[in-house]
């Protein structure tokens, strides 16, 4: 397979992952200093990681996820919380499934990058809610059952 391959097989997952509107916006914004970048992601995470049969797209979300809030990449975080929400195939994330994320990281990224998560993605699924079928309602913390079904 040639490098040219390579990046079109690329792209397609990236499409596939963070939407056609997020890669065309990216890659229409590339220079002759940024081109060289657009083609190595491209290439390389999108094409030789997000290919690899080891694991669903959807436990790939949840990691690049995780990964994200932990080093308060929060433009990374913010763009695949959006994308996570919204996919169009079974890699979609459910509010419950991100919100689990979530409080898996507060633990093991720690409360404060967890407490910053939470309003981003909290602020995401506002405005996406109605497009995703999902309200978003006041809720009572006191009240609050974490093992309710």
């Amino acid at each position: 397979m040639s490098r040219q391959d390579d990046f079109e097989h690329g792209l397609t997952n990236r499409r596939a992952v963070l939407g056609d509107a997020w890669v065309e916006r990216s890659l229409s914004r590339a220079t002759s200093f940024t081109a060289d970048y657009q083609n190595l992601i491209t290439r390389y995470a999108w094409h030789d990681i997000w290919s690899r049969p080891g694991l669903p797209h959807k436990s790939r979300r949840m990691m690049v996820l995780a990964v994200t809030l932990a080093l308060g990449r929060w433009e990374e975080f913010e763009l695949h919380v959006r994308a996570a929400l919204t996919a169009a195939d079974d890699s979609r994330l459910t509010p419950d499934e991100l919100k689990e994320v979530l409080l898996q990281n507060a633990i093991y990224a720690g409360v404060p990058a967890a407490n910053t998560a939470f309003n981003l993605a909290q602020n995401i699924l506002r405005d996406v809610a109605a497009d995703i079928g999902y309200e978003l309602r006041p809720a009572d913390p006191r009240q609050a059952d974490l093992f309710a079904e």
